[in-house]
């Protein structure tokens, strides 16, 4: 158990007494917030919430803490582009989306779902100035990025410097036992430990996961860099995306996106086989995991065909149009909805991302019959039909 457990983990804050208040036999209280300014999960929040299933199992209950009355303060300085001000209905919307794909992992009957607003809208401005007294400036101001922006010269709004307060308080609000979160959320979970200690309570332990890099190899995944992989993306596109990581993510993705054990994974790599077949294998598993086992057999199949022998998708969608009607490529891929305008397709077909049955447009003339098949980048086919 302690291997699966820490398999993945960057780091366990105080692992000791991890160990001891996880063989205790009590049932424990595992907190994970979070920010509801975005409503789609992608693999990099999955690494967290797979390990949260693991404990479900072991008979442990999860809190899920939606940051309802953060979000709704936003980051006033305008330096935080991950925290925008939303109203009361964007966070509640984007909440309900958050909470339908995370149950796709976690067990609803096994989790208790907490709004901050609960305790927060209690809160006067007597409450907040005796929260607040607890921390010194200094002691805030040692969170890396807030240090670095003081260090070059850039604002840092009273408001930031709060947040961290904020979330250490709902640690005390929900009585947690452990705090669930990526490496970049140790300073702000340290914190609600610090807290829990100064009212009387018994600090949390904290749970820390790798940051998954995205398809780029190089960042952390984030909508915000377009490298991520959404849960809820189509199975063909989501196969597709995991086969485009580089080979030197696979034994992370692997590791932190399945339960296949690392040390055949690492002898095949070790042995020379093709990394094609690992990432194959990689991608199958995790999007029978969201998708099921014939949707996976499916995205395979269409990732075989398109990208590997260069084939045509037999169910590709037919699109009627009268051709003699289409005065250049340019306004046929809009009238077919390959692109949503001609500037954007010209920049397709100058980039040499239009074929035509096969061969790469260069320009505004082509010859189009009826029956012909235009690919549109990577994964978009359209078979026209004369209408």
């Amino acid at each position: 158990m302690m291997e699966d457990i820490k398999r993945g983990v960057a780091e366990i804050i105080v692992e000791e007494e991890f160990w001891k208040l996880l063989s205790s036999g009590r049932k424990l209280r595992l907190k994970q917030g979070f920010d509801p300014s975005r409503p789609d999960i992608h693999l990099g929040h999955v690494v967290g919430l797979r390990k949260l299933k693991k404990f479900q199992k072991l008979g442990h209950k999860v809190i899920l803490i939606v940051g309802d009355w953060t979000a709704r303060i936003g980051d006033p300085s305008g330096m935080s582009q991950t925290r925008p001000m939303l109203s009361e209905e964007e966070v509640k919307r984007n909440a309900e989306t958050y909470m339908k794909q995370f149950f796709r992992i976690v067990d609803p009957e096994k989790t208790e779902v907490r709004w901050q607003s609960e305790w927060y809208d209690k809160f006067g401005l007597k409450d907040i100035i005796e929260l607040t007294s607890k921390f010194t400036v200094a002691r805030l101001m040692a969170r890396e990025d807030f240090a670095k922006r003081r260090e070059e010269g850039k604002p840092i709004a009273l408001t930031e410097l709060i947040y961290p307060i904020l979330q250490a308080y709902d640690s005390v609000a929900i009585d947690a036992d452990v705090e669930f979160g990526g490496i970049d959320q140790k300073f702000n979970c340290l914190i609600g430990r610090e807290l829990q200690e100064m009212m009387g309570k018994k600090p949390q332990q904290i749970f820390l996961m790798p940051l998954l890099i995205g398809t780029d190899g190089k960042l952390k995944m984030s909508k915000s860099y377009g490298n991520y992989i959404g849960i809820e993306e189509h199975p063909r596109d989501m196969y597709g995306k995991i086969m485009s990581i580089p080979d030197h993510l696979i034994i992370s993705y692997f590791e932190l996106l399945t339960d296949v054990p690392l040390d055949e994974v690492k002898e095949r790599l070790s042995k020379g086989e093709n990394p094609m077949n690992l990432k194959k294998e990689l991608a199958f598993e995790i999007v029978s995991e969201f998708w099921g086992r014939e949707k996976a057999l499916d995205a395979q199949d269409y990732f075989e065909t398109v990208f590997q022998r260069r084939g045509v998708p037999q169910d590709i969608p037919e699109v009627f149009i009268d051709l003699d009607d289409v005065r250049d490529m340019f306004e046929l891929l809009v009238r077919i909805g390959a692109s949503p305008s001609k500037s954007q397709a010209k920049r397709l077909i100058e980039g040499g991302a239009v074929e035509i049955d096969g061969e790469v447009i260069k320009g505004r003339e082509a010859k189009i019959r009826d029956g012909a098949v235009i690919r549109v980048g990577k994964r978009k086919f359209i078979r026209l039909r004369r209408g």
